[in-house]
């Protein structure tokens, strides 16, 4: 008998002893995975969902003790219990004897662990499990994904290992033992490495020699910040036609970091982490350079080239699945100044992405970058990773960004309509809130749609407001900004001349004057509503925002 799927403890052993434990598991058993899954209460709450696969392992995202201990209860009554339950919450001993009666084996995660990151790594595991070809050729194989080298630098180098990009954010990492360092741990979990390791390190030039470099660079232990031995090299882009020995430019993609485990480092580490180095500038460039012809099929899919759209052929051509819910993100620079440089922000994104959600494709058009998520797992984790990853870009962007993410829809037949709502919320939104859906900005998003059909259409202006502004004009007034912030105040005099800084019979007046102006009665609430419409539709027309 064949069994297909990964072991359980080599899932502990990927995943690292410093981010997760082996609270309980069925005695005598041997223990194999063939899925992962992102589980959030709404999902244990449906009972569809409730009923797991026997060989499936799920991740419980935000799922308390007690809704966790009565899921479990549930399945072992009327369900499949699934094969293993990674939770924040293991420790609770309700959860425990649930979990011992369902026969599920039970592992506790660090509370400081993000839930992506596991996945990406099981899920990684799970990719490669099935078949693997006889690499004996390439000691990492042709087809290496950043988690599984990592892996395997670790396994030659007898060390435990992470690669990160430029910017020193964490891309990929090895298993880690006991012997992990605080680094390394605080690195992993928080994505990027500490600022005071990173400022050490630049006090060491360890950073300089990077740049300046191809060489391997070794950073000693240092008992002050409890930090072991570590070999590193850059990763640069590679070029085919760059003269000498090495064939690398100056184009700097990342670093791969090895740290001194429980064993001394492999002696041969440096050929190992110059070898790797060249197969991680091919992943890393493959994954920021798309092909042209990918990112048209991309913007056939999202709709963006018109047209009909054949999406079993695409969805083959771009080896992702047709069924199953998929979810589009939208980014865009905040104010005028757009995305720039947009192309290297998509490439960021599209790496970062990729290191999130293996099958994710990511095309710029126009000003706007776009993400799409096919077989989304969480929506819940989605959205934590894009406010993760718009706050890290945006320290690169010279305007800022702002993201919005559609709601999720059942097949990629659905997407192009997905991308419209996120069109529909960047366009009705100005980045005060960095991440958001059409949810949650409904409210300008219609207004803002509602004010720009009555602008398209003259018949719908009201020339009384051309005469109060002529009025402005002419007398070098105010009487338009004074109406506004009356209106936006709904008729409160006080709190209004507070905001306008001046006396309320100041503001009276004006008032008064203004319907004399325009020969429209402010004290009904329809002239009310119509002015303010008006005065937002004017505003659109100069470029002014409609809420002063």
């Amino acid at each position: 008998m064949t069994i297909r799927g990964v072991s359980l403890d080599a899932v502990l052993r990927a995943v690292g002893g410093a981010f997760v434990e082996l609270v309980l598991a069925p005695v005598d058993q041997e223990i194999f995975v063939d899925a992962v899954v992102l589980m959030e209460t709404s999902d244990i709450e449906c009972p569809r969902r409730r009923a797991g696969e026997s060989s499936e392992l799920w991740l419980t995202v935000a799922v308390g003790a007690t809704e966790l201990a009565a899921w479990l209860n549930k399945l072992d009554q009327s369900g499949k219990p699934p094969r293993v339950v990674m939770s924040k919450v293991a420790a609770d001993e309700s959860v425990q004897v649930a979990a011992r009666r369902a026969g599920t084996a039970l592992i506790a995660v660090h509370p400081g662990s993000a839930w992506d990151r596991l996945f990406t790594t099981i899920q990684g595991m799970l990719d490669h499990s099935v078949s693997r070809q006889d690499s004996s050729s390439d000691v990492f194989g042709s087809g290496t994904d950043l988690f599984e080298l990592a892996q395997n630098v670790a396994a030659l180098t007898r060390g435990m290992v992470s690669i990160e990009d430029e910017r020193s954010h964490i891309l990929a990492y090895s298993a880690s033992d006991d012997a992990a360092d605080e680094l390394r741990k605080r690195s992993i979990l928080g994505r990027e490495g500490p600022r005071e390791y990173l400022r050490k390190l630049q006090e060491w030039g360890v950073f300089e020699g990077l740049r300046r470099s191809d060489d391997v660079i070794e950073v000693p232990a240092d008992d002050e910040l409890a930090m072991r031995r570590r070999l590193v090299v850059p990763i640069r882009r590679f070029t085919e036609n760059m003269p000498g020995a090495n064939n690398f430019g100056a184009d700097l993609l990342g670093t791969i970091w090895v740290q001194e485990g429980q064993r001394p480092i492999a002696g041969d580490a440096g050929n190992v982490l110059c070898g790797a180095a060249a197969v991680a500038a091919r992943l890393i460039s493959r994954i920021r350079d798309a092909p042209s012809n990918e990112a048209i099929q991309i913007q056939r899919l999202l709709g963006l080239r018109g047209g009909g759209v054949d999406i079993p052929s695409l969805a083959a051509a771009l080896t992702i699945p047709v069924s199953g819910p998929a979810l589009v993100i939208g980014v865009a620079g905040i104010g005028d100044g757009g995305l720039r440089p947009l192309g290297e922000l998509a490439s960021s994104l599209r790496l970062h992405a990729s290191a999130f959600h293996r099958e994710s494709l990511v095309t710029a058009v126009g000003a706007r970058i776009y993400v799409l998520f096919p077989r989304t797992q969480s929506v819940k984790a989605t959205v934590s990773w894009t406010r993760e990853v718009i706050v890290r870009l945006g320290k690169v962007s010279q305007s800022g960004l702002r993201a919005a993410l559609s709601s999720p829809v059942a097949t990629l037949a659905d997407v192009a309509q997905a991308r419209a709502e996120v069109d529909r919320v960047l366009d009705g939104t100005t980045g005060d809130v960095r991440v958001t859906t059409l949810a949650d900005s409904r409210t300008p998003v219609l207004l803002g749609e509602i004010v720009g059909r009555i602008a398209e259409d003259e018949r719908l202006h009201d020339p009384r407001i051309g005469a109060l502004d002529a009025y402005d004009k002419r007398n070098a007034s105010n009487m338009r900004e004074s109406v506004s912030v009356y209106l936006r105040h709904s008729g409160d005099v006080r709190r209004a001349s507070q905001h306008l800084k001046i006396h309320p019979n100041t503001l009276r007046y004006r008032i008064k004057r203004v319907e004399e102006i325009t020969d429209i009665d402010l004290s009904d609430p329809a002239a009310r509503l119509l002015m303010e419409i008006q005065l937002a539709v004017s505003a659109r027309s100069t470029g002014k925002s409609f809420v002063t």
